[in-house]
């Protein structure tokens, strides 16, 4: 499973907008329970230079991704990526056009609180748990990290990593053209800091950039006023004298309180976990190809009473594949180790390596004229007499052809089940065959048909119930909706807690043709039920 999703533990929106008497700001009203959030700007409604904003506060449970990732779950740092995801939340109001969000780290600690009202702003704080425009608790202000007296977040801007100062690391936009769009930000850098303690995690606050919050001339702020008569009785009002000179109201997004489960706040780890072992896509070498389509990635998985197992001393060492030719009766192993024909080795073996746990990989090539239409047996050992694996490849000649290729599939998931549980992970078998396939009497009698292996193949799964997307297309350079294929043909694993149980859902692929440098979606649907079993 290539794909994590970590929902907000903790989210709240932040305003200094005017209540509806249009004379007190409502700076001490909480929403955390409020099942949207909410980013805006407004300029010249109380006044004709007046600014009110509006911020958003998320958290994120990293810990538990420390967790997973020492046990694997996910992998290690710089193998995967982490992606803010915020759901666009259709709104009866105004919607801005052309507008960019940032994204910073917060500095400092704060509450969520159970505030409701995004309307009138009424749901003070006034002592109460919660933040809010002013205070970041009911017991802190917001403080900025040189210990200033700040309003609307305390954020980090930049910080020096290694003794170099890199803004990339706390920084990240994202521009919006119209008021549909949901936010997806690569937060890799941030989440990484906060996995490796070198900052705390507080989460991230999300606003207009500063050119799109309002114009200020006048800072409202004073933190001496703050300091001593208390922040909640302070204006709050930001100074941005580059601001805008028109309103940007109002961009929402789903809370984690909201009703629909794919639509709340999530940190999605996404990795490529993709697999592709040649041993039934071998080619022999051919001048016809060149030299890294020649070579052949084979892998060794390790099995001992049902689970992957680290080969004794193996886990960091490395493993050696011998290429034998067969037998007289092709059979068993011939008796001479086969000349891989890579200039790059140095011996006839292949010098191979692991992967995980209980999986070793290694890369070898091999041309026809060694072993001509014969079986080739990989042999696994550690270079000192002790063999581990003895497996079977049958090669194919790659040749020329006079057609253009027309490729059309039969596909069907061999092992599909009706329902699922919402907790379970399950694997998924793809077989796949040319679709004009046409045997001969004797081979439907005598044999199953070969699988077609898709070098580079990718699902999706949708709600059948509205067409919604739960699990998109990633074909990207990160893939992590990719499939991996063994000698049985294509597979992957499908994680049901990214899906929300009592709906049925249908699962379709997508097949990327390099000769039209394009993925192109294959007509099949697979259908399954996810059900949340109480027992």
């Amino acid at each position: 499973m290539a794909i994590k999703r970590y929902k907000a533990d903790a989210d709240n929106t932040i305003v200094n907008a005017y209540q509806a008497n249009m004379e007190t700001r409502g700076t001490g009203s909480n929403a955390g329970a409020a099942d949207v959030l909410e980013v805006f700007s407004i300029y010249g409604r109380q006044s004709t230079s007046s600014a009110e904003l509006s911020r958003i506060l998320v958290k994120f449970p990293i810990s538990t991704i420390s967790t997973d990732r020492t046990a694997t779950t996910i992998p290690a740092s710089g193998s995967v990526s982490f992606y803010l995801r915020l759901f666009n939340a259709a709104s009866s109001q105004t919607v801005p056009i052309d507008y960019k969000l940032v994204v910073n780290a917060v500095s400092q600690s704060w509450q969520e609180g159970d505030g409701l009202d995004l309307a009138g702003y009424k749901d003070l704080t006034k002592g109460n748990i919660g933040s809010n425009w002013m205070s970041a608790s009911n017991t802190t202000v917001w403080k900025d990290i040189s210990n200033a007296l700040k309003c609307g977040g305390s954020y980090i801007t930049g910080g020096a990593v290694a003794g170099v100062v890199n803004t990339e690391i706390f920084t990240f936009e994202q521009t919006f053209s119209t008021c549909l769009e949901h936010m997806e930000l690569n937060i890799t850098p941030l989440v990484e800091q906060w996995i490796a303690g070198t900052y705390s995690n507080y989460g991230v606050g999300i606003r207009l950039s500063s050119s799109y919050e309002a114009s200020s001339s006048v800072p409202g702020f004073n933190p001496a006023v703050a300091a001593t008569n208390g922040v909640s009785s302070d204006a709050g009002i930001l100074m941005n004298v580059s601001g805008a000179t028109v309103s940007y109201y109002t961009k929402r997004f789903f809370a984690r309180g909201s009703q629909y489960f794919f639509k709340r706040p999530v940190l999605e780890a996404r990795w490529n976990s993709i697999t592709r072992d040649d041993r039934g896509n071998f080619f022999y070498s051919s001048s016809l190809a060149p030299a890294t389509d020649n070579m052949n990635t084979l892998y060794l998985y390790n099995y001992v009473r049902g689970r992957l197992i680290d080969i004794p001393g193996v886990s960091t060492g490395a493993i050696y594949v011998d290429l034998y030719s067969g037998s007289v009766n092709n059979t068993i192993p011939s008796g001479a180790i086969l000349d891989q024909g890579n200039p790059s080795l140095l011996a006839t073996f292949a010098t191979g390596g692991w992967v995980s746990t209980g999986v070793y990989t290694c890369s070898v090539c091999m041309t026809a004229a060694a072993t001509p239409l014969k079986t080739l047996y990989d042999v696994w050992h550690n270079g000192s007499g002790s063999q581990y694996f003895t497996g079977t490849i049958g090669p194919t000649i790659l040749r020329g052809a006079d057609i253009v290729r027309r490729p059309s599939y039969y596909m069907n998931i061999t092992n599909l089940r009706d329902k699922y549980r919402k907790d379970e992970k399950a694997r998924f078998n793809l077989y796949v065959r040319d679709k004009y396939w046409d045997p001969t009497v004797y081979t439907k009698a005598q044999a199953t048909p070969t699988t077609t292996t898709i070098p580079s193949a990718s699902y999706r799964v949708f709600k059948i119930l509205d067409g919604f997307e739960a699990i998109p297309y990633h074909t990207g350079s990160n893939l992590s909706t990719g499939l991996s294929y063994d000698v049985s043909g294509n597979y992957f694993d499908l994680n049901m807690s990214l899906l929300e149980p009592g709906f049925a859902y249908a699962i379709k692929f997508s097949f990327y043709d390099p000769e039209l440098v394009s993925w192109v979606e294959q007509d099949p649907t697979f259908k399954f039920r996810v059900e949340d079993y109480e027992y």
